[in-house]
């Protein structure tokens, strides 16, 4: 199932198969994707997490950790996204348009098999800030 959202940065596909965002928006089978969760507990699980950097990342808003591993994730703990996150767990996101296209709200609705909107609407807007973590060392990617 490929839902169309809007979350706490922009329009964005979830689900819980990375294939199926990766299929819809034409980009490589192989190329890694964000996973959003709603609770630190949920990364913790699937990622170590360096003792020094918790806190920040519990901190940060709008921003995606790539870890060592070479997985990103980013945690949405507050907003309205939060809500619909809380209900199921983590998804796999992506923005909502063709890779390296700008957003098109009439392919992202047609693409799309549940649509969720709230009062905001669905939107672009400006993407997440990345920080790459090493050990010790955070490295600002965008």
């Amino acid at each position: 199932m490929l839902f169309l959202a809007q979350s706490d940065t922009t329009a964005g596909f979830l689900s819980k198969s990375k294939n199926k965002i990766t299929s819809i928006k034409q980009s490589k089978q192989d190329k890694p994707i964000l996973v959003e969760s709603s609770s630190l507990r949920a990364i913790k699980a699937q990622s170590r997490i360096p003792t020094i950097i918790k806190k920040s990342i519990r901190r940060q808003q709008k921003t995606t950790f790539i870890f060592q591993n070479g997985k990103s994730f980013r945690l949405i703990d507050k907003g309205m996204h939060s809500v619909f996150l809380s209900n199921l767990k983590q998804l796999y996101s992506s923005s909502a348009n063709l890779h390296q296209h700008r957003f098109n709200l009439d392919f992202a609705t047609n693409s799309a098999d549940v649509l969720i909107f709230d009062k905001r609407g669905i939107f672009e807007d400006s993407p997440s800030r990345i920080f790459k973590i090493r050990k010790n060392k955070i490295k600002k990617i965008r």
